[in-house]
């Protein structure tokens, strides 16, 4: 087909210039749809920087921001994340979402290749393309090349002025014995030790450019490190660090001993999971995106939120294990026991004795694990599902939130929330059960510490640390549901089927059974009739229950494929997870098809 051409509110990374696809012809265009508050769109933009320095002279990649949220619409938020991440290529703002909607996009993220002539010829949904990608870009250069249709040369991008401040999106913070305060200055790639009062700096951890390097403490580098945790004083001294880093963009867990600087890794290879085993030795597990910590006694270790598969896991310093704690990998919001929960994208973590608070961006989810008996238990105190968010005060079960990532607990065992896409501090009650409002205005808070008796935010798009001064208040704002449209379907039965189409070059891997898997759930959960459960194969049929107006299907599916012949192939695992909004009409469709990869054509 066709790719119709981009439309959006602006440009950004162009110099001021708007790009079109006809004015790149005779180039290899890659769409990314994606959002800033997406994990997996996270991981894209990492995957796709080899991609963009190996392809360099024939390829131009074009960010489409769609917005999940109502904050990431706005033109500020979406300049502060195309700095913050680091985004290199030209982006559109699409806060209305009408190029998603013309390119028929049903996920974050979304990878569009339209060849040099202008024509749509691979679709690729979720993460870990990359290969299949260089595959589907070379033979188009080869192709194009022999025909004359290509042009090198050229780039569109124009870097944004950058200034260097003493903090560039900070993240998270923690208070030491001595009082002092160290803060994830995660757009800097370091952390910094403050002295007490907040504004004096002591040292810097880290070099300031992304790497993984251990050592000395001035040439030790981090990648994009958030949530940060002190170690017991018994731990740490068999340990031999006292601080556990969430190293996000690096996919480890890094330790500092305070006393000589010395920054080494505690957990992780570097590789990000993908598939298989999450438990054994620390330093042979693949770990993905974690992105808080927080020690908590009754887990017997640190708790890590690995948001980039919506799962919890523990760390024990002392014997260097890591273990699945909760969590299936499945996105979204289902409570009970830690092995069956749903969670999504658990960003903010903080202990109140037998409790420990968690804050699930994704689904603006304010909730908690305990333990109950032999096992530990998930409850939600503020949260609906994937799709609902707002700033509303008032009864828990009615009020909304919007992409909180913060959390510390307040004298008296209420819970302050850094409510970070509506720029509000917020208050969660557990006895009377009711949100209040402390602060407003905040540019994005992502991180609270009570020091001194004095609450501090961290305000990541502000570059600053500081006590916020707070005045109880009641909001009774405005609630509100994610701009995509939803798919309406027919009542009664659907054919779904999931696309996969190994890149050239590459096979299904049956050697061991079957290559691929499909996991299906719905929220509701009597959504389904008929058809919930995990299976092998990418087709299924699908009943829904009389009487359910509309909800959201929950689709993860996974392929594994390896290169077509040789005497040791590359093997691989794609992967994608999909939160598909429905509504039922009569008329409505009766199949419904999601790519996770291929040739629309086909």
């Amino acid at each position: 087909m066709r790719a119709p051409e981009l439309a959006g509110d602006g440009w950004l990374n162009t110099g001021g210039e708007r790009i079109t696809l006809a004015g790149l012809r005779g180039r290899v265009v890659l769409l990314d749809f994606w959002t800033s508050g997406c994990i997996n769109c996270l991981h894209v933009l990492d995957e796709l920087r080899p991609l963009e320095a190996e392809f360099a002279d024939v390829l131009v990649t074009i960010g489409v921001h769609s917005p999940k949220f109502l904050h990431e619409g706005e033109a500020a938020a979406i300049e502060a994340a195309v700095r913050r991440y680091e985004v290199h290529h030209p982006v559109l703002n699409d806060p209305k979402m009408a190029t998603w909607s013309q390119y028929a996009v049903k996920a974050w993220p979304t990878l569009v290749v339209v060849d040099p002539e202008g024509y749509v010829v691979h679709v690729a949904a979720g993460e870990g393309h990359a290969e299949a990608l260089r595959r589907v870009i070379a033979d188009l250069v080869a192709t194009h090349e022999a025909k004359g249709t290509l042009r090198r040369g050229g780039s569109p991008y124009v870097p944004a002025e950058e200034q260097r401040t003493e903090l560039r999106f900070p993240s998270k913070a923690v208070t030491t014995a001595e009082g002092r305060i160290l803060v994830a200055d995660t757009g800097n790639h370091s952390i910094v030790e403050f002295a007490s009062d907040g504004e004096t700096i002591i040292r810097r951890f880290g070099s300031g450019e992304r790497g993984a390097q251990d050592g000395p403490f001035d040439l030790a580098s981090f990648t994009e490190p958030s949530g940060i945790t002190l170690l017991p004083y018994e731990v740490a001294e068999r340990a031999g660090y006292h601080a556990v880093v969430a190293d996000t963009a690096g996919h480890r867990l890094r330790g500092i001993d305070l006393i000589t600087g010395e920054v080494s890794t505690v957990a992780g290879t570097g590789r990000q999971w993908r598939d298989g085993v999450d438990t054994g030795k620390a330093l042979d597990i693949d770990l993905t995106s974690p992105w808080d910590v927080a020690w908590w006694g009754p887990a017997g270790g640190v708790v890590v939120a690995m948001a980039g598969n919506h799962t919890l896991s523990v760390f024990e310093p002392v014997s260097g294990t890591i273990r699945r704690f909760a969590g299936t990998t499945v996105e979204g919001l289902r409570d009970g026991d830690v092995h069956e929960a749903f969670f999504a994208q658990t960003s903010g973590l903080t202990p109140d004795g037998q409790k420990l608070w968690l804050a699930d961006a994704e689904t603006s989810a304010l909730r908690w694990i305990q333990p109950e008996g032999e096992t530990f238990t998930v409850h939600t105190a503020v949260g609906v599902d994937l799709f609902s968010f707002g700033h509303v005060d008032g009864p828990a079960d009615k009020a909304l939130l919007q992409h909180p990532l913060g959390l510390a607990v307040l004298p008296g065992d209420t819970v302050a929330i850094a409510d970070t896409y509506n720029g509000a501090i917020r208050r969660y009650d557990p006895l009377t059960r009711q949100v209040t409002t402390l602060a407003t205005g905040l540019a994005e808070p992502s991180g609270l510490l009570v020091h001194d008796g004095e609450l501090l935010v961290v305000e990541s798009a502000g570059g600053r640390i500081g006590p916020v001064p707070l005045g109880e208040q009641a909001v009774a704002g405005d609630a509100h549901a994610v701009r995509r449209p939803p798919t309406v379907l027919a009542p009664g039965e659907l054919e779904f089927s999931v696309v996969f189409t190994p890149p050239p070059g590459e096979k299904l891997d049956d050697r061991f059974g079957p290559s691929t898997r499909l996991e299906i759930s719905a929220s509701p959960p009597e959504l389904l009739a008929d058809g919930a459960g995990v299976g092998t194969d990418l087709f299924r049929k699908l009943r829904f229950a009389e009487g359910v107006t509309g909800g959201v299907l929950q689709v993860v599916a996974q392929a594994a494929s390896c290169d077509d012949g040789g005497e040791h192939p590359a093997c691989r695992i794609t992967r994608q997870d999909w939160g598909v909004p429905v509504r039922f009409e009569n008329g409505g469709e009766s199949v419904l098809s999601l790519v996770m990869a291929g040739d629309p054509g086909k």
